[in-house]
């Protein structure tokens, strides 16, 4: 029992030993990724922004048609249904 327990204070004692290396590499390894990231031009924002807005407008229109055929229908149901 005293040698499991002497053995687990081994392991957690050496992995906090490498906490500093990994914390490191970690840093290295986030620098290096930074290295490829790349700005947009202002070209490139401009034409982007312009899709994301004529898609959103695009989406409204698609959900209100379909809000208004879902409504109507479910209206129509009720009032039929209601009446008899």
């Amino acid at each position: 029992m005293a040698k499991t327990a002497e053995s687990a204070q081994t392991g957690i004692v050496e992995n906090i030993k490498h906490v500093p290396e990994q914390i490191s590499g970690f840093y290295g390894d986030v620098r290096n990724e930074m290295r490829k990231v790349t700005t947009p031009t202002r070209k490139e924002v401009q034409a982007t922004t312009i899709v994301v807005i004529i898609t959103v407008f695009i989406f409204g229109v698609y959900f209100g048609v379909v809000d208004k055929i879902v409504g109507g229908s479910l209206n129509w149901i009720f009032d039929y249904f209601g009446k008899h």
